[in-house]
């Protein structure tokens, strides 16, 4: 796994958690995907269309030695110096070319699993196309998606769907991503966007046939990007609120255990903003480190909680007077990997990827 990236500037504080933490489960079997025969992967040509998205952004910087690069990354988040480690375009660059290209190639296997929930009944406050009244324009709120793998990865599946005909008979026409970010992630984004859109690099012996099948993997018409630079623990709600209030899915992936971990209470706080904001039927989606646990102050005593328990106790408990929970629970795994193919390429290595996953639905009030 790359290093984390930072969520928050707060420390820690003092948090009151109502109930006990259940007894720890035995140890989940872990999901390998591409062993999974219940499954379908994807094409190894879309897996490698993937990879080449980065590599063709990034290829003056993967031209050369971008190891000192990622290890001066690595000392600031080490130190926890988290301004220095994303504070400069290079540094955002070194980390993009390194750690994202692996993670979207995970994370778009995790959303074409979730495809029929995502794909789901089109709910009334959904976006129609005036063309065509049959046509939908989903939203997805990335938060803490700054580094881009989730705008590749959704790219990918967006490409998925138009090449099957019969999901591409469904209701997803277009997809606005947003991605949030404490650091000012515009560079590296637009410059995954503007190789997204456009034709890749071509050699000018190429014949006929090579040059009409080589097409951009998405059009700028139907996949729109949009990023934002917020911290969402210490800005005021009333700046995201709007972001995902017409959101249609909502991710947090290598995400919630950072806030956790800078303030438990102020992620408390935040998830149930989040859910007052959202509309109803709309999908919330968590990914993190297996295991992730946080420490939490009670009574001056230091205890450790599974950040699934947390996750859980925040969305899914009643509420003071008894009202049913906001969230209900739609798909868990506990442990699954992400395992790169051998024949795929890359000018560096690249690592697999080990994960739990969350997915939520906001039920109607």
């Amino acid at each position: 796994m790359g290093p984390p990236r930072p969520r928050g500037t707060e420390k820690n504080k003092r948090a009151v958690v109502e109930a006990k933490p259940k007894k720890p489960k035995a140890k989940p079997k872990e999901r390998v995907y591409e062993r999974d025969p219940a499954r379908k992967e994807i094409p190894v040509e879309l897996q490698q269309l993937l990879l080449n998205i980065f590599k063709n952004a990034f290829s003056e910087r993967l031209q050369t030695d971008i190891q000192p690069l990622l290890q001066e990354v690595k000392g600031h988040l080490y130190n926890r110096d988290f301004l220095a480690a994303f504070g400069k375009d290079e540094y955002l660059e070194a980390y993009a070319a390194r750690w994202s290209p692996s993670r979207a190639l995970g994370f778009m296997q995790v959303f074409m699993d979730l495809k029929e929930h995502f794909l789901s009944v089109v709910e009334e406050g959904d976006e129609r196309d005036e063309r065509d009244e049959r046509e939908v324009r989903k939203k997805v709120v990335c938060l803490g998606g700054g580094g881009g793998a989730e705008i590749v990865a959704w790219a990918g599946f967006f490409n998925a769907l138009q090449r099957s005909e019969k999901s591409f008979a469904g209701n997803l026409r277009s997809l606005e991503v947003v991605s949030v970010d404490i650091a000012n992630w515009t560079f590296v984004i637009e410059t995954l966007y503007k190789t997204l859109t456009t034709e890749p690099p071509i050699s000018t012996y190429a014949s006929a046939a090579a040059r009409a099948a080589n097409v951009r993997l998405v059009d700028r018409e139907n996949f729109t990007v949009h990023p934002h630079q917020i911290d969402i623990l210490s800005t005021d709600f009333s700046n995201l609120g709007p972001l995902l209030a017409d959101a249609n899915i909502v991710t947090m992936m290598f995400t919630l255990n950072e806030l956790y971990t800078t303030s438990l209470s102020l992620t408390q706080k935040f998830l149930l903003q989040v859910t007052t904001c959202v509309k109803p039927g709309s999908l919330l989606l968590v990914g993190d480190s297996p295991g992730s646990y946080s420490t939490v102050s009670i009574d001056g005593t230091e205890k450790k909680y599974p950040m699934q328990w947390l996750l859980d106790h925040t969305l899914l408990r009643l509420g003071t007077n008894g009202e049913e929970s906001k969230w209900e629970k739609v798909e868990e795994d506990e442990s699954r990997w992400w395992r790169l193919r051998e024949d795929l390429k890359y000018p560096i290595e690249l690592e697999n990827m080990r994960f739990q996953l969350h997915l939520y639905r906001r039920v109607g009030d």
